[in-house]
């Protein structure tokens, strides 16, 4: 009987224990859902290849939503428009030009694959130098590069340094970038949906819905678009009107402590200031 008694006691500690450990993963899984903290569904949306379009740069830069936007080095209006979006209190990314399958020009800035790596790290080092205010870095095409994993080491070593995170554009499936990304311990994230690969306002509405709805299965989403005529009109029409419909939008870094539990991304201190240098063309 005795036997028993301590039989049935020691099972019931046993299950105690379980329970314990059971409700404390089911405690932190909560914790770490935005949805269960009261933070509503929420997307992020990047602009790319700014630089370009003065006209269109400005209203972009000038909506009341805080938008993150992402520059290519070097061009005619990047400066302005970076400092102007900043001030407007925009985020400010590098959109580095990376090589593709297609042979597309990159323009000056760009990274390619016969490229060794201080040639390459030093592109891209005067690339990030060139974009005032830079807090994170996408690739611009790189269908081929992000493949490679030789280049993104380098490229991930390289922006390891600096107080910067990645976005991975997914421009091609099989790109590996955000997973050396993450091995080099930087913050990153991958693209969800491209907004207007189709410059109409109907595949634009389409892709714009596809993105809230994938923030309201997951909590959050990221979106990138460009600065065309009617993904501008598109949006200054649309953002203001997520608020009514419960869904939030945040920079990318927004984005970012809101899935990591309101984390800072860098310790003070921890990397190095990127310097501005007003750098020639390589």
């Amino acid at each position: 009987m005795n036997a028993t008694l301590q039989l049935t006691s020691a099972s019931l500690t046993a299950v105690k224990l379980v329970l314990a450990l059971l409700a404390s993963l089911v405690t932190s899984a909560v914790a770490a859902d935005p949805s269960t903290r009261g933070v509503p569904p929420t997307i992020a949306i990047i602009i790319d290849d700014m630089g370009h379009n003065l006209h269109e740069g400005k209203r972009l830069a000038n909506l009341d939503q805080p938008l993150t936007l992402a520059f290519l080095p070097y061009r005619r209006h990047t400066d302005t428009l970076a400092r102007l979006a900043h001030n407007q209190s925009k985020e400010i990314m590098l959109h580095a030009p990376m090589a593709n399958t297609r042979n597309f020009g990159l323009g000056p800035g760009g990274l390619t694959a016969d490229m060794d790596e201080q040639s390459l790290t030093t592109t891209l080092r005067r690339a990030l130098q060139s974009i005032p205010y830079v807090q994170g870095v996408n690739n611009h095409m790189g269908s081929l590069l992000t493949q490679q994993l030789k280049p993104m080491d380098w490229v991930m070593k390289e922006l390891y340094r600096y107080p910067v995170y990645f976005v991975d554009s997914r421009t091609i499936a099989s790109s590996v970038a955000s997973d050396v990304a993450a091995a080099y311990q930087i913050p990153t994230m991958t693209r969800d949906v491209f907004l207007d690969h189709e410059q109409t306002e109907e595949f634009i509405d389409r892709q714009f819905k596809e993105l809230v709805e994938r923030a309201k299965e997951n909590g959050s989403a990221v979106g990138i678009g460009h600065p065309h005529k009617v993904t501008v009109d598109y949006l200054e029409k649309h953002l203001p009107l997520l608020d009514e419909q419960g869904i939030a939008i945040a920079t990318v870094s927004g984005l970012w402590a809101i899935r990591n539990n309101n984390q800072r991304m860098f310790a003070e201190g921890e990397k190095q200031t990127i310097r501005p240098a007003f750098a020639k063309k390589p």
